[in-house]
C-alpha cells in the first residue's frame, strides 16, 4: 500500500490469480473498522467478477496480458478499479429481467452474463469503460451502505 492508501495489484490473466486477488483486497479494506464484514464480503465478490471478467476478455482474444486491480482507500468508501488492454466491449443494459420470469425459468439459462447485474446490484456506484484499448471497471463501496 503507498502513502495515499492505494493498493495496486497486477495479476497474470489466468483463473488460479482470482483469490490471490480478493484475499489482497478484502484484507486491505478490513483496514477500515467502519466497513462491516458483510461489505467486505461484497468487495470480495465485486473483485472476483470484474477480475474473472478481464481474464476472459484475454482468453477471447488469444492474450495473456496482466491485469490491474488499483483498490483506493478513501475516507469514507473504497474504491476499486480493474483493468486490462484486451480490447473493449459493448456493455449490456443494466436491467436484467429476473423478477419477472416465471418460476422455473432460471433453471434453463446459462450459468453466465450474470456478472454485470450484479456489480451493479452489489456496489453503491458502478462506472465500466470501454474502448478498442481495453476496459475499465470502477467500483465503490461506502463504508456505510447509502440509500
Amino acid at each position: 500500500m503507498n502513502d495515499d492508501g492505494v493498493v495496486e495489484l497486477e495479476i497474470p490473466a489466468r483463473p488460479e490469480y482470482l483469490s490471490l486477488a480478493r484475499h489482497i483486497i478484502a484484507s486491505a479494506a478490513a483496514l477500515d473498522p467502519r466497513l462491516r464484514d458483510e461489505r467486505i464480503d461484497d468487495l470480495r465478490l465485486l473483485v472476483s467478477e470484474a477480475a474473472t471478467n478481464a481474464i476472459e476478455a484475454y482468453v477471447h482474444v488469444g492474450g495473456s496480458d496482466r491485469v490491474l486491480l488499483r483498490c483506493n482507500l478513501a475516507d469514507d468508501r473504497v474504491d476499486i478499479e480493474v483493468l486490462d488492454t484486451a480490447g473493449g466491449f459493448d456493455a449490456p443494459g443494466p436491467s436484467l429481467e429476473v423478477a419477472s420470469r416465471e418460476p422455473g425459468v432460471l433453471d434453463d439459462l446459462p450459468e453466465r452474463g450474470f456478472g454485470l447485474p450484479l456489480m451493479q446490484m452489489l456496489a453503491d456506484e458502478t462506472a465500466i469503460t470501454s474502448s478498442d484499448g481495453g476496459t475499465t471497471v470502477r467500483l465503490t463501496v461506502y463504508t456505510t451502505r447509502r440509500p
